[in-house]
């Protein structure tokens, strides 16, 4: 009984999955930003009394929480501040600032080289957005916490502090990520030498992180006398030579903003190049949604992990823009393909369900089993990028 209920669930799945792929583009988009408006609004009244609660995931039943500390504490206010953007409801506003002002702290954060994405997802989209004064020189003070964390003499921002493996001066695929503060700031009052801290390291990571395929490695340790590596590992991947999903999405979306910010060609070589590796990986699923390690031992037995695939796609979009046409063309459909998978019910969530995330299945640190076929705050936030970048795509085409 219990196998035929399963096959009439997966019918069920199947067949509005397939109702929902045949949408027009841009009704789906809508109704995805209009779904991601309401579940978001739950959630902001869910924590709205507790004054430095920051949404994380929702695991076994149970909602996760973490404070401003936790490196994904902007990623919540940043879907506000994009569902703002796209529909200027003035509920969205006010919880928008509310939750970025829980942020603020980490503003004098030196031991944590994600301020980039604590601040630059809260504070970087309202500025953008309201040009606060105040949410500047809350920026501009990141980048300057930041910045103590590079070393002239390595060419890089630290990542970690702990030493695994007798690891000397740990840097992580995922900190290309937090150079978009430091481009910011290099135009924004802070100078010449922020761009060249984030260039520096840009340039090393393209130089020391990466195969002859374009696929990264997770970490790589460099020696802090000679500045060169000397251990190339993972932390979050299936094992050190194989390519953790979310951190080649990394690297497409840092080497693309690397491109947007300076227009040095060999980023975009770079970024053109991670792009083709990944989307046309043997182990890439139709739907583009990808395993947690394109490496992973039980591949097509693996979880998917939705965070990368949201990620890859809003990188995508962008990256489209930068390319000829036939290039343009590919990127567009792989990305389209991934909104509509994780737009259908089979990745988006019922309302008030999910810990009123918006996305399910996603995939943190698989290894340590932390955080496993849960939905996740970054995972929003890219999805919602995602939407909203398509969209002001289309309309400018139409």
């Amino acid at each position: 009984m219990k196998s035929i209920s399963k096959i009439i669930l997966l019918i069920l799945l199947t067949n509005s999955s397939n109702l929902f792929s045949q949408e027009k583009l841009s009704v789906v988009i809508d109704s995805a930003l209009n779904f991601s408006q309401k579940q978001s609004l739950l959630m902001a009244l869910k924590y709205k009394d507790d004054p430095m609660a920051l949404p994380r995931t929702f695991e076994k039943g149970q909602s996760l929480k973490s404070n401003s500390r936790w490196w994904t504490s902007g990623f919540y206010p940043g879907v506000l501040w994009y569902l703002y953007e796209a529909n200027h409801n003035d509920s969205i506003l006010q919880f928008a600032q509310v939750y970025t002002k829980r942020v603020e702290r980490e503003k004098f954060t030196t031991d944590n080289h994600d301020v980039g994405f604590m601040l630059y997802c809260s504070f970087g989209n309202g500025y953008r957005l309201l040009k606060s004064p105040d949410y500047k020189d809350v920026l501009l003070t990141g980048a300057k916490s930041l910045s103590k964390r590079y070393n002239p003499k390595v060419g890089l921002i630290r990542s970690w502090d702990f030493k695994k493996d007798k690891w000397q001066f740990p840097v992580i695929i995922d900190n290309m990520m937090n150079l978009e503060l430091m481009m910011w700031t290099s135009k924004n009052g802070g100078g010449d030498y922020y761009k060249k801290i984030a260039v520096s390291h840009a340039n090393k990571t393209m130089k020391y992180h990466f195969r002859k395929d374009y696929s990264s490695f997770h970490v790589v340790s460099y020696d802090t006398i000679t500045g060169t590596p000397h251990k190339r590992q993972t932390w979050q991947g299936h094992n050190d030579s194989s390519s953790w999903a979310r951190g080649q999405s990394w690297a497409l979306y840092g080497f693309t903003m690397m491109y947007r910010e300076t227009k040095d060609k060999k980023y975009l070589k770079h970024a053109v190049g991670v792009a083709k590796y990944l989307i046309n990986h043997e182990n890439m699923p139709s739907d583009f949604i990808p395993y947690w390690d394109y490496n992973a031992p039980n591949i097509p037995n693996e979880l998917r992990d939705a965070s990368s695939a949201a990620l890859m796609a809003s990188a995508l979009i962008e990256l489209s823009q930068y390319v000829n046409k036939d290039l343009r063309k590919n990127y567009l459909s792989v990305a389209e393909t991934q909104i509509r998978t994780l737009a259908s019910p089979e990745y988006t969530a019922q309302l008030g369900e999910n810990g009123c995330f918006i996305l399910k299945h996603s995939v943190g640190g698989y290894p340590t089993k932390s955080e496993v076929d849960v939905p996740l705050a970054y995972a929003d936030y890219y999805y919602v990028e995602a939407l909203l970048r398509m969209k002001k795509l289309q309309e400018n085409v139409d």
